[in-house]
This record gives structure tokens, sequence and C-alpha cells, in this order.
């Protein structure tokens, strides 16, 4: 299995009105972008930690309604908010909504404060890989019985470089694996990820590898291809939305067609 490259980008709903975010979709979607993501939280990563900033997945609803053709998700749903039978219900009503274009990116949790203000246990990073260990054959059993049932097999993005454990649920349960860092890091846990991808009976090709960038193409893109990645996300945060370098991480896309 080969996989296009494909340009995605992270639209941070923080620090902005929802207009400010729905035209950046908007605009986003016209530019030509693969895939819109936003992001599970309940406050801003970045900036004044009090500032506006609102909730992922009724957002993805809305966008599932304003947008025809990029693919949408999470980069990533905290799995610790959402019991898995309600968050596999809530994907399947999204990707009949956007008419089977929904992403359901899915991490283990990591900012205290949503846990500590919105009133979850926010235990230990082992406790939460083990949580989303139980959850993923979860949400992928209640797809099976949902009615109706979802419009495709809805890929499942997982978020994390974790050697162990993350990378082993991505092979056991994951379209596409979403990585952070530099080359050398990418390369490394390629391996190790290919590795459990053999180990489950998977071919490692099956797993589709997204990477975030944040710099122009010009400077890292060759390199990551050669790595392995296919699928680059740019994030970008509000007010202001400035998709400038977004444009040019699709222009470099589209040269190479």
């Amino acid at each position: 299995m080969t996989h296009p490259i494909r340009i995605g980008v992270q639209l941070q709903p923080q620090h902005a009105e929802y207009r400010q975010i729905r035209s950046a979709v908007a605009e986003a979607e016209e530019a030509g972008v693969d895939v819109v993501f936003n992001w599970d939280h309940f406050f801003p990563l970045y900036g004044e930690p009090d500032g506006a900033h609102f909730e992922c997945w009724t957002m993805l609803g809305a966008w599932a309604e304003a947008t025809s053709r990029v693919e949408i998700g999470a980069l990533v749903t905290c799995n610790s908010y959402r019991n898995p039978e309600l968050l596999a219900d809530m994907a399947r009503t999204v990707d009949h909504i956007s008419g089977g274009r929904l992403i359901l990116g899915i991490g283990a949790g990591w900012f205290e404060r949503d846990y500590d203000e919105y009133g979850y246990d926010f235990g230990t990073a082992g406790s939460r890989l083990a949580d989303l260990a139980q959850a993923l054959p979860r949400i992928r059993d209640r797809w099976s019985k949902l009615n109706p049932a979802p419009t495709r097999e809805i890929p499942i993005l997982i978020g994390g470089g974790g050697e162990k454990k993350t990378l082993r649920y991505t092979a056991e349960h994951a379209q596409i694996w979403h990585s952070f860092g530099d080359v050398d890091t990418l390369v490394r846990k390629n391996g190790i990820l290919d590795g459990h991808c053999a180990d489950v009976g998977r071919e490692p090709s099956q797993v589709e590898r997204s990477i975030g960038v944040g710099k122009p193409p010009g400077e890292v893109a060759d390199a990551l291809v050669d790595a392995g990645a296919t699928l680059f996300t740019v994030g970008v945060g509000g007010p202001d939305y400035d998709l400038g370098l977004l444009k040019e991480w699709i222009a470099w896309r589209d040269s190479r067609s």
C-alpha cells in the first residue's frame, strides 16, 4: 500500500471567536488542504491561559456541515473525556453528517488542567495508556453494532510516540500514526512501529505516517518524505489564523504531481 502526499492543518480552537474559526476552515478548504483538524482541550495551550476556547466535538459536527470536501477530525481526542461507546457513537454521527469524511484522532491525554477543572481522574501516564488500550477495541466493537453503521471504516489516528505501548496500540488498531519531533526521531520510531506491525501481523504500509510541521517545505519536506511521512500538518492559532505556511505546503504538494 502506498499513501499519497497529503497536507493537513490544525486550527487551534483558542483565542478566537467562532466566526473566525469558521472562516479559517473555509479558507483552508478553498486553498486545497486535505484534512482540517482541531484539538480536544478545554483551555488554551498557548498564550493567555484563560483566553477564549471552544469544545472539540460539537465543533466537528459544525465543520461536517460547513465543509464539503476535506476530511475532519481532532488532533487528537482525549480518551479520558468520554465513554468509549459514546465516543464511537459521536464519531459515527459526525461520519454520517460529513458524508464519510471523519478521521477519529485519539490519544491517552496529558493536559492536567483539563482533568482537574472538569472533574476527571488524572491518574498516571501508565493508567491513562491502559485506559486507551481498553477503549480502542470497545470503540471498534460499538461501530459494528450501531444502526446505521458508519459510512466507511472510520480511520483511527493515534497520536503519540511511546515506543512500548502507544506504537503497539497503533499497530493493533490505527490506520494513521501522528508523530512529533525531528527526522531522526521519525526514522527511529518508524522502525519500532514497523516491528510492532510485524508482531501483530500487519503490513507496516497499512499505517500512514503523519507529522506536524512548522517550517517551510523547502527546509524539511524531502527529508521527512524519505523518512516515510506522507501526511504533513501545520498548526495555526487564533485569532488571525495566518495560513501562509499552510499554503506553501499545499503548493509543494501540488508541485510533486
